[in-house]
């Protein structure tokens, strides 16, 4: 784990949300705050882990002691909730940016940097840029010079890092919707490019479509068998 990555305590890390047990979901942009910085980022990502479509991230600047009600991490709340909470984040916002990677950047470059190559496109987006960053997961973005800290779970721990999440698992169920639109055979609209057994189906079916990441399996498994040469001699 990177030297600027926070851990949870055991008490934290058990809680369904930073409601529950009383914990302060402004604890870290307080501190962050108190050290000088005014501009601070919550920065989340959204479809690491699907076989189709882009990774998105989103960066979050918060008013000094904003607390939006409802907003956890998008992954505790419901469609709709995000929704609703995607206009009022928006609104509320000092600063909001989002970044984009392709399915064939993912291919060239691999999950875990076309992430962080999002987050870091989502940073660009935000002018003046901010002066603090409050990252989820594990990593930190070593291209920017810009202060940061990368926060275990952070999405349950950071209000600021919640709003991002919101904000980048709504603009990419958009844009899943948007190609279910050109690809309805797929149904990408239910299940938004994740491995269900459906979607695998559905790519057994009818081959996988531009919107697929190749480096993924079961679809490079796919394309690997498809092109290998035939085994079977004349007769």
């Amino acid at each position: 784990m990177p030297r600027d990555s926070v851990r949870p305590s055991a008490h934290q890390a058990g809680a369904e949300s930073p409601f529950d047990l009383n914990c302060d979901p402004l604890s870290f942009e307080r501190a962050v705050r108190a050290s000088g910085a005014l501009r601070i980022a919550g920065l989340d990502e959204a479809g690491r882990g699907p076989l189709a479509g882009p990774v998105v991230a989103a960066a979050v600047v918060l008013p000094e002691g904003c607390l939006i009600d409802g907003v956890n991490d998008s992954k505790k709340l419901t469609e709709r909730q995000r929704e609703r909470l995607y206009d009022v984040i928006r609104a509320k916002a000092v600063a909001h940016g989002i970044g984009l990677v392709d399915e064939r950047t993912i291919d060239e470059i691999n999950i875990l940097q076309a992430a962080l190559l999002a987050m870091e496109r989502a940073v660009a987006a935000i002018v003046p840029p901010p002066d603090y960053l409050l990252i989820d997961g594990n990593c930190v973005l070593k291209r920017l010079t810009i202060p940061q800290k990368a926060i275990i779970k952070g999405d349950s721990l950071s209000h600021s890092i919640a709003a991002a999440s919101i904000l980048a698992k709504v603009t990419r169920d958009r844009m899943m919707n948007e190609l279910h639109e050109r690809f309805p055979a797929y149904n990408f609209r239910k299940h938004k490019g994740y491995g269900t057994a459906e979607h695998l189906a559905s790519i057994r079916e009818h081959g996988p479509c531009e919107a697929h990441r190749r480096s993924f399996r079961p679809i490079s498994s796919m394309l690997l068998v498809k092109h290998e040469p035939s085994k079977q001699t004349a007769g």
